[in-house]
């Protein structure tokens, strides 16, 4: 199998950390450099026509696009230790906070640092006013991430899943955006160290 993806973006990170998770190692890691446009080329719109990264080369040729798809993926094929959930009620729960996140968090996070930074320029219109608030929509929800911490040692209860992998990697992004937890989230902030310290953190 092969995953091709950036090191330094956050979203092939969180199939990183899902894999480190899992214990899976039989996966070759193809670097895509998405600032010289090496997504975008004939051939790799072949095998991933929305040239968003990551996505999966498996041995028969067939590609998987989208993060949460080939974790979907990787959760089928090796289910234990389980990051999607062990019950039903569980299951919808992280979807639930895996949603969460996605939308009102890691979402607006990126799209204050497509607007801002001008860093896709090339392919895109910037809107540098809604960069911004899409920034100032990623530091409210963080609010909302503290209060749920503050009775949940993880997003889904006692239980770590891929919603705290999204969190995470998320969380760590949006320095280069200059957004980050403070003194006003100590309950994120607890999470957090306690997340980092993973050995899969560093994957």
């Amino acid at each position: 199998m092969k995953l091709y993806e950036t090191h330094t973006a956050p979203n092939p990170r969180r199939v990183r950390m899902f894999l480190a998770e899992k214990g899976i190692t039989d996966v070759e890691y193809i670097q895509v450099d998405l600032a010289a446009g090496d997504n975008l080329n004939k051939d790799m719109r072949a095998k991933n026509p929305t040239t968003k990264i990551p996505f999966l080369e498996l041995d028969d040729g067939t590609c998987i696009g989208e993060t949460l798809a080939i974790c979907r993926y990787f959760e089928e094929i090796q289910p234990e230790p389980p990051l999607m959930g062990r019950t039903p009620l569980e299951k919808a729960q992280v979807e639930m906070w895996q949603r969460r996140v996605e939308f009102y968090f890691m979402m607006q996070i990126g799209m204050c640092f497509q607007h801002t930074s001008g860093y896709f320029k090339d392919r895109m219109t910037p809107v540098p006013e809604w960069g911004s608030e899409a920034g100032k929509n990623a530091v409210a929800y963080m609010k909302q991430l503290n209060e749920h911490l503050a009775s949940s040692q993880f997003l889904v209860g006692d239980y770590f899943s891929v919603a705290d992998i999204n969190l995470i990697c998320a969380l760590d992004f949006a320095r280069v955006v200059k957004i980050k937890a403070g003194e006003d989230h100590p309950h994120l902030l607890r999470w957090y160290q306690e997340v980092s310290s993973r050995p899969s953190a560093q994957a």
